[in-house]
């Protein structure tokens, strides 16, 4: 994403693997933020976001 170098770029996905290198990601869940941070935070930090990496990636991907 060289171009949006200097751009905000929102992207909502439900794939780990698609969001987990970006710098900031939020955690909903019905209806709430319930974590934000980078991907190595939320891994330490938020219930919700381990539960889903956790189901979608082996633990040594995460």
């Amino acid at each position: 994403m060289k171009e949006a170098q200097d751009a905000t770029v929102l992207l909502v996905a439900q794939r780990v693997s698609t969001i987990m290198h970006a710098d900031r990601i939020l955690v909903m869940e019905n209806g709430a933020c319930v974590g934000m941070g980078s991907h190595s935070e939320l891994l330490k930090t938020c219930k919700v976001y381990q539960e889903i990496v956790y189901s979608q990636l082996s633990k040594e991907e995460a």
